[in-house]
């Protein structure tokens, strides 16, 4: 007898407690050692149209649904018993008539959350009636919705959905259903997969996104300690392509928050090391924390056991400078802080008459120009691209200027410190003319906060033959870094570039919502469009809610009441995340979690156990996290835009960007949200939050 597992099994047990978790993993291990052991209580249930569901007690009040029959043990489901009980008595499994995949379908008759079912074929509207909106299906067939997986049951439902109907549906289809239905809905093509029937149907590929043969107790043991997440392990069609795609040169995909862009970078990287012999890939993103979190991605993948694990390295853009250094130059970079190079900067203008420059355009200058460019000399540094700098400046100009900035470098220099712009310089030096490069692929996720000197050095650093390098990132989230031309550094995607559409991560009230912060169409430098408009959400949930109140006192209750709901319907401590602007609004943070009883863990670099704690952060730390709610506080005026930014712009095009990436920094903040979003700040509020609340 073959032992299955469901995801509908794993995501429930992951809601259970910790020591209902135990009993119910317990219960699994001797349903996979001896189901016919006379210790195990089974029960069919008898209110479901499926005879091959049955009940299995793991203690007092939980039971586990199974699927059970003479050639295989299925676990479905765990739950409370009532709770059990219903969901077994609303579905069936079976094979879908066409494609030959195994379902778990939702009994359309005992499903009273969607309106009343009429017969397939029947009149959409009553005659002489006006529909408020047209069906978003109409011109599919009934021989189109079976050839993607809709179950026969809801064909009806599905023909007569309308655009705000359609997300109250898309829950209770199965995945390949809804994502192909969700697909149609943003571009109007149909996937309609090649025909695929096995002659096992769990075989099936649709089959394998939701049910798992366990060959073992090991298999059974990660399956329940690694509940699945389905969009790190599965991919929908339209990211599939990607994966396997070959590329001639470099290839980004683009894509809002959620559309699983780092899903598509992580099965790139998997798929490439499988099938490239002696491949050495770097898989990497902006910042160590994330870079952990890709590593544990990729295990969860692959298996920790994979051949493919010691061929992937896995580093933030810094942290793999940094071993290469030490392996190029036999030492450790030792890196100058900010402070120390303004310091610099202070004390060797000071020194050299330049009284008609601003400190504030001195470093600006530095920054933006001498060092992202590693401009080493005058004659460079006459040449360089000041592209999006409205200040040109003259020859003379630039000469007058150039001696702080040598006088800079030879400080640093004698003081045997480097910038990271030095550091990935001097490392695309070494590499660049070499034959041997360390990484054959190099996969980038975040790419979007690539800077010139990180271009550079990874395109140094990566063997340059078809696939060599592949960026996955979005445009509206860049926070760090000001645009330049990839083209013009030799990295040129043009042609090799797409957008994701399918947002798995946020639901469509808060995808809306955020997506009114930031253009529907984003351009780059290259002229390289990511095309946002027409991206669709799998789920739907509460309305966003944007509030201001008088004072800081009179916040904090608004929040304390959003939070204590959250908890009450389920939401654990650890699923709810609170961001600020900067670190001067995180004690407003903190009191929230005080207030609510809790206790804060403040996100870091370290990965810390989240556990029963709720996460307090500034919004650049909400790169990349994801939690069931999320508070986004403080946005007061002259908090975002921060007001010290905006007073330290040198440049008229500097002010622009630094509004354009506040603007993006909220976007990254409120779309950290899955299911609940509150915003909030003391009246009269941020300038942008006109923007986040809904059109009147």
């Amino acid at each position: 007898m073959e032992f299955r597992i469901a995801d509908t099994f794993t995501d429930a047990l992951a809601r259970l407690a910790a020591n209902e978790q135990k009993a119910v993993k317990t219960t699994a291990f001797d349903l996979q050692m001896d189901p016919s052991s006379p210790g195990l209580s089974f029960h069919r249930i008898d209110n479901s149209k499926d005879a091959n569901f049955w009940s299995v007690r793991a203690n007092a009040d939980i039971r586990i649904i199974v699927h059970k029959t003479a050639a295989s043990m299925l676990l479905a489901y765990v739950d409370h018993h009532d709770k059990a009980y219903a969901w077994a008595e609303r579905r069936r499994i079976e094979a879908h008539p066409k494609t030959g995949a195994v379902q778990i379908v939702e009994v359309r008759e005992r499903v009273v959350e969607v309106a009343p079912q009429l017969p397939f074929g029947a009149p959409i509207v009553a005659s002489g009636a006006k529909p408020t909106k047209a069906p978003i299906f109409k011109s599919l067939s009934t021989d189109d919705l079976l050839a993607i997986g809709v179950p026969e049951d809801w064909l009806a439902d599905v023909a007569r959905a309308t655009e705000d109907r359609f997300l109250d549906i898309a829950g209770h289809l199965p995945a390949e259903a809804s994502e192909a239905l969700l697909e149609y809905a943003a571009t109007g093509d149909l996937n309609r997969p090649a025909p695929a029937r096995p002659a096992d149907p769990f075989a099936h590929p649709d089959t394998l996104r939701r049910i798992r043969v366990v060959e073992n107790a090991e298999h059974l043991a990660l399956a329940l300690d690694y509940p699945w997440d389905k969009w790190t392990v599965f991919l929908h069609p339209s990211q599939r392509a990607f994966v396997g795609k070959e590329f001639s040169g470099p290839a980004r995909i683009a894509g809002s928050a959620g559309t699983g862009k780092t899903v598509v970078a992580l099965h790139r990287a998997a798929r490439l090391v499988e099938t490239t012999p002696n491949a050495r890939l770097l898989l990497t993103t902006f910042s160590d924390p994330l870079s952990r979190a890709l590593e544990r991605k990729v295990r969860i993948l692959v298996g920790p056991d994979s051949r493919v694990i010691p061929s992937i390295s896995v580093a933030s853009f810094q942290g793999v400078a940094l071993d290469l250094f030490q392996l190029a130059f036999g030492h450790r970079a030792h890196v100058a802080t900010e402070d120390r190079v303004w310091a610099i900067l202070a004390e060797v203008s000071s020194t050299i008459s330049v009284s008609e420059f601003s400190e504030r355009f001195i470093r600006s200058e530095w920054t933006n120009v001498v060092d992202a460019w590693q401009v080493n000399n005058a004659e460079a540094y006459g040449q360089v691209p000041r592209l999006g700098r409205k200040n040109r400046m003259s020859v003379k100009q630039r000469d007058r200027l150039w001696p702080v900035f040598e006088a800079a470098r030879a400080a640093l220099l004698s003081q045997g410190l480097m910038t990271w712009s030095q550091i990935f310089g001097k490392l695309t030096g070494h590499f660049a003319g070499r034959a041997e490069k360390p990484f054959t692929h190099i996969v980038v996720d975040e790419a979007q906060d690539l800077g010139v000197p990180e271009l550079r050095f990874f395109a140094a650093i990566a063997s340059g033959g078809a696939n060599a390098l592949f960026f996955a990132g979005d445009i509206g989230q860049r926070i760090f870094q000001q645009p330049f031309s990839w083209k013009a550094l030799g990295v040129d995607v043009r042609g090799r570039s797409a957008t994701l559409k399918v947002n798995y991560r946020t639901s469509h009230e808060i995808r809306q919502a955020a997506d009114r912060l930031l253009p529907s169409v984003l351009r780059d430098v290259d002229g390289v469009e990511d095309q946002r408009k027409g991206t669709v959400s799998l789920f739907s949930g509460p309305e966003p809610i944007v509030a201001l109140a008088p004072d800081e006192n009179a916040e904090l209750p608004t929040i304390v009441d959003f939070v204590k709901q959250a908890l009450a319907d389920g939401i654990a401590a650890h699923e709810i995340g609170i961001f600020t602007r900067g670190a001067d609004q995180l004690p407003r943070a903190r009191a929230v979690v005080k207030a609510c009883g809790l206790s804060a863990l403040e996100l870091s670099g370290r990965g810390d156990d989240p556990a029963g704690r709720m996460s307090v952060g500034t919004m650049h730390l909400a790169k990349g996290l994801e939690f069931k709610a999320v508070i986004v506080m403080a946005c007061d005026d002259e908090v975002l835009p921060l007001q010290s930014r905006v007073e330290a712009v040198a440049d008229e095009v500097e002010l622009d960007e630094v509004y354009e990436t506040e603007r993006q920094l909220l976007y990254v903040a409120c779309t950290r949200a899955r299911d609940r979003l509150l915003v909030t700040g003391v009246a009269p509020g941020s300038e942008f939050l006109a923007d986040l609340k809904l059109p009147i």
